[in-house]
């Protein structure tokens, strides 16, 4: 059973963690308002988007070493296994989380038809774009992304 949870965690970690792509929207982001912006393209690179700390692996990765560390010695033996075990646990876990939450991003350097230029870093959803492509920027509080 321990096995099985320990395999399922990084697949776990990863359906919790939210997209940061263009066409990723949070509920409350629906019904708002915009300002696009009109800009070409004028660079474009890979990025590593770091995975969340979310709490979630730790709390995992603790019951599952809790659990595992109870298994180890008999009588006070079984409490400081349960005890060190649910530590490095949730260690191990919070370290599982936020790489199977890594996602790759690009950053996209627009320069608006303003004159303003702006690079903005979104999670790589396979929409391409090149050198040269015409873009929207669409812009509420301090969220900007680039879209066709």
């Amino acid at each position: 059973m321990k096995t099985i949870w320990i395999a399922l965690l990084p697949a776990v970690l990863a359906g919790c963690a939210s997209g940061l792509g263009s066409g990723d929207y949070e509920r409350k982001e629906a019904r708002q308002a915009y300002e696009v912006k009109m800009g070409v393209v004028q660079h474009v690179r890979s990025v590593r988007l770091e995975g969340t700390d979310s709490s979630i692996g730790t709390v995992a990765g603790g019951a599952v070493g809790g659990i595992a560390g109870s298994e180890v010695g008999g009588g006070k033996g079984s409490y400081v296994g349960a005890v060190l075990g649910a530590v490095v646990g949730g260690l191990a876990g919070a370290a599982a989380e936020e790489v199977a939450t890594r996602k790759p991003g690009l950053e996209v350097t627009v320069r608006l038809d303003t004159g303003r230029t702006l690079a903005v870093v979104q999670e790589d959803t396979g929409e391409k774009f090149a050198v040269g492509d015409r873009v929207r920027l669409l812009e509420s509080g301090n969220q900007v992304r680039v879209t066709r």
